[in-house]
């Protein structure tokens, strides 16, 4: 089977797109006979469709799952008694959620790939970090919602972790005003899931009068916009009110799902997401057929990482649009793209920022 091992150590950006075509095509393949073998529903759906996983294929040639089956079917290629951990989707109240198992050896390597690729935007070392949200969230260790498998996540890229948000997810003040003093002047790392960043931080701050000292701070933030596309709030107003009250200027978006977990997208400084070494993507029309650079259409998502799960060919219910390749002013390599919300019709997606009140 395709070792993963040997691109892990390859810096997360430096392949070009035809040498990263060339390496998806044996590794899929590999990937692709494994879950055929280990999933007896994945194996059933590619019979089904007629595909036969021993013939070589192209990247764009393997059955792409829908990320729904996910919630409608417990998917696994390894042994239950492996399974280490089990992610959740987020829903909104009374959906069904998504379910994720992960042996020790996926878990790993998603952590790895994860570090990899939130090194190479925010450095290597470790950075005072305030998480936006509360404790809460991430109580229950074995079994993780998106949001709370994503704060745990990134907390590794933070020292002296504190939660800006109380158990009702208001201001903590205190403990705020506590993490400001003890790092003021220095560079500190803010994460959280992008409305709740905006409503429950800038937002409750600015209603009390109150700025935050953050000018060398980093902010990553990841999840839906619905909530703020619905009162005019998009990345640009997003960057800009949150530089007038935290005085954070680095910004950095990233686009992910629970699906394939550690496979994430991170915007760079010219405002693209990009793909690593480690995962792709493909745009679709309405007949499901590959979009040209700079059309419209579903989001493929590709990762090497899904070994315990068939999750590594899905198609999503988001609507994207491929912006180059091997181009992108910030120089890195791959393709880029971006998000441009959700299709029409499609079930209403409790995003990572999703939280019961």
């Amino acid at each position: 089977m395709f070792d993963l091992v040997s691109v892990i150590d390859l810096p997360p950006f430096s392949m070009a797109q035809p040498d990263k075509d060339s390496l998806f095509g044996e590794a899929l393949g590999d990937l692709t006979r494994h879950h055929y073998s280990g999933c007896g529903e994945y194996r059933r759906i590619l019979d089904a469709l007629g595909f036969d996983p021993s013939l070589a294929h192209t990247t764009r040639e393997y059955p792409y799952l829908p990320v729904r089956l996910f919630k409608d079917f417990e998917l696994m290629s390894v042994p239950s008694a492996d399974i280490v951990k089990t992610l959740t989707s987020s829903g909104t109240s009374g959906q069904a959620v998504s379910k994720i198992y992960l042996d020790r050896a996926a878990a790993v390597t998603q952590t790895k790939v994860l570090s990899k690729i939130v090194s190479d935007f925010i450095g290597p070392q470790r950075l005072p970090m305030l998480v936006i949200d509360s404790t809460t969230t991430v109580k229950d260790r074995q079994h993780f919602s998106a949001r709370g498998a994503g704060i745990i996540g990134f907390s590794m890229f933070g020292r002296d972790v504190t939660y800006a948000l109380d158990d009702d997810m208001a201001l903590d003040m205190a403990a705020i005003e506590a993490f400001a003093e003890k790092h003021k002047g220095g560079p500190v790392l803010l994460f959280g899931f992008t409305s709740i960043v905006f409503l429950h931080l800038i937002e409750a701050l600015a209603e009390k009068g109150l700025k935050l000292p953050f000018e060398q701070g980093i902010l990553i933030h990841g999840g839906g916009w619905k909530k703020l596309a619905d009162i005019a709030v998009d990345n640009e107003a997003f960057k800009a009110r949150l530089a007038d009250i935290t005085g954070i200027e680095r910004v950095h978006n990233y686009y992910g799902m629970v699906e394939q977990t550690g496979s994430i997208f991170m915007e760079c400084g010219a405002g693209r997401l990009h793909s690593s070494i480690f995962s792709d993507i493909v745009i679709r029309g309405n007949d499901f057929s590959e979009c040209g650079q700079g059309e419209k259409g579903l989001v493929e998502l590709v990762s090497l990482l899904p070994s315990s799960y068939p999750g590594h060919v899905l198609i999503t219910e988001d609507i994207g649009e491929w912006l180059g390749v091997d181009d992108c002013p910030c120089g890195r390599l791959g393709k880029t793209f971006a998000i441009h919300g959700r299709a029409r019709q499609a079930e209403v997606r409790g995003c990572s920022d999703t939280f019961t009140s």
